[in-house]
C-alpha cells in the first residue's frame, strides 16, 4: 500500500499571490514568518499588503535564524504561542517554513521541539498555515518535514510529522525574481537532489515517481535560465512548481544517501543545506549507478532524449547532464573551502552513518568505508 498526502490547495503562476487575501479572509490574527533579508529585498511588501487587506491583526516574526538549532526553533515556538495567532503565513526559504511548520503543531501544546525529535508523531495541527516559498528548491512547502540542528551531535536532524503539511501553498515567480544567483543555484540543485533521490529510492512508489519525474523534466529544462536571468519568469515559475513536485515526492518516498551524508556538513561546518546536497550529489549518484541504471535510463526517456539505445548510455547521459548543471552554476565541490580537512573524516563518517533514516532508502548499501570514500572525493 502506498499513499500521497499534500497541501489542500496550491496556487501557482504569475499573479498567484493575489489569492492570499481570500485565503486569509477568515483569519482573525495572522503570524507572518519571514526574515530580515527578505524584508530588505522588498519581497514582503505584496504579501503583507494582501494580509492587511484581509483585515486581520498581524504579528511579524522577522528575526528567524537561518539553519535553526533545536533551541532556537523552540524559542520561536514559545513566542508564537504567546501571540495567540490563529493562522500562520510563512514567506521565506526552507528554514523559515520549517520553523513555521513546527509552530503550527506545537502552539498551545505542552510538547517541545525536543520532544518531537524523539516522538515526531505526537505533533498535532493547531493552527492553519500558508507557505509562500522565496526559493525554488527546498520543497518545504510540500513536505511533512522540518530540519533542526542538534548542536551536541553536530548534526541536522529531520522531524517528520504529517500534521506539518500546510493547508495552502502559493508559488509565484515574482517571489524569486530578486534571488541572488548563488542562492538560486544551490536551492535549485537541492530540488534536483530531491527529485533524483526520490526516483531512485528503495521506497519509491507510483506516486513519488509521478511527481519526481515531472520535477526532473521541469528542472532540466529550466534551472539555468531561472537562476541566471532575472526576467525568465516562466522558468522561475516552472522551478517553483518543480521544487513543489519534488517535495511531494519526498512525502511519498524519501531522500537517500545524498541527504544523509550532507547533514553532517551542515551540522558541524554550517555549509548551507542546498550547497551541501549539491556537493554530495554527483559522488553519491556515481556510487549508486550500478543499482539505478534502469531508473536513470527512464529519466533519459522522460526528458525526450534520443540517440542512446542502451540503458548504460542513457544513464551516463543523465549523470553527465547533472554534472554539467552543477559545473555551469558554479556550485562548490571542494570541502576544504569550508574548513573541512582529512582529519575530520572520522567524525563526518560517524555522523553520516547515524542518519540511517535516509541511508536505508539508498538502493546500494552504504558502509562506513563507502561514506569515507565519498567524503574523500570532495577533499582531493
Amino acid at each position: 500500500m502506498y499513499q500521497c498526502k499534500m497541501p489542500k490547495a496550491v496556487y501557482c503562476g504569475t499573479g498567484a499571490l493575489e489569492q492570499l487575501k481570500s485565503i486569509c479572509d477568515n483569519a482573525k490574527h495572522i503570524a507572518l514568518f519571514s526574515d530580515r533579508g527578505i524584508e530588505r529585498s522588498g519581497a514582503l511588501e505584496i504579501p503583507l499588503r494582501y494580509i492587511r487587506e484581509a483585515g486581520a491583526e498581524v504579528t511579524l516574526f522577522l528575526d528567524l535564524p537561518a539553519e535553526p538549532t533545536r533551541d532556537q526553533a523552540q524559542s520561536v515556538v514559545v513566542a508564537f504561542h504567546a501571540c495567540q495567532a490563529d493562522t500562520i503565513v510563512a514567506v521565506g526559504g526552507g528554514s523559515v517554513m520549517d520553523i513555521a511548520k513546527l509552530c503550527s503543531i506545537l502552539a498551545n501544546s505542552h510538547n517541545t521541539v525536543n520532544d518531537l525529535l524523539d516522538h515526531p508523531t505526537i505533533g498535532k495541527r493547531l493552527v492553519s498555515s500558508v507557505m509562500i516559498p522565496t526559493t525554488a528548491g527546498t520543497g518545504a512547502e510540500a513536505t511533512p518535514n522540518a530540519i533542526v540542528l542538534v548542536p551536541e551531535k553536530e548534526l541536522k536532524v529531520g522531524i517528520v510529522c504529517e500534521e506539518m503539511i500546510p493547508d495552502a501553498v502559493i508559488l509565484d515567480g515574482e517571489m524569486i525574481r530578486r534571488l541572488p544567483v548563488h542562492i538560486a543555484a544551490s536551492t535549485g540543485i537541492d530540488a534536483l537532489c530531491h527529485a533524483i533521490e526520490c526516483y531512485t529510492s528503495r521506497k519509491a512508489t507510483p506516486f513519488s515517481n509521478l511527481y519526481a519525474l515531472e520535477a526532473l523534466r521541469l528542472i532540466f529544462a529550466n534551472i539555468e535560465p531561472a537562476c541566471t536571468d532575472p526576467e525568465a519568469l516562466d522558468s522561475k515559475n516552472a522551478m517553483l512548481l518543480a521544487a513543489f513536485y519534488a517535495g511531494v515526492a519526498i512525502s511519498c518516498s524519501g531522500t537517500t544517501a545524498v541527504h544523509a551524508l550532507s547533514y553532517p556538513l551542515g551540522g558541524k561546518y554550517h555549509i548551507p543545506h542546498g550547497v551541501a546536497n549539491a556537493m554530495m550529489l554527483m559522488p553519491v549518484m556515481r556510487f549508486n549507478l550500478p543499482c539505478c541504471q534502469a531508473e536513470l535510463a527512464q529519466v533519459y526517456d522522460a526528458l525526450g532524449q534520443q540517440g542512446a539505445c542502451k540503458i548504460a548510455a542513457k544513464a551516463e547521459w543523465v549523470l553527465k547532464r547533472m554534472e554539467d548543471i552543477v559545473s555551469r552554476l558554479q556550485i562548490p565541490t571542494d570541502l576544504k573551502k569550508y574548513g573541512v580537512s582529512i582529519n575530520d573524516l572520522d567524525s563526518l563518517v560517524t555522523a553520516g552513518m547515524d542518519v540511517q533514516r535516509l541511508l536505508v532508502n539508498n538502493k546500494r548499501s552504504v558502509s562506513a568505508e563507502d561514506a569515507r570514500a565519498l567524503y574523500l572525493e570532495l577533499l582531493q
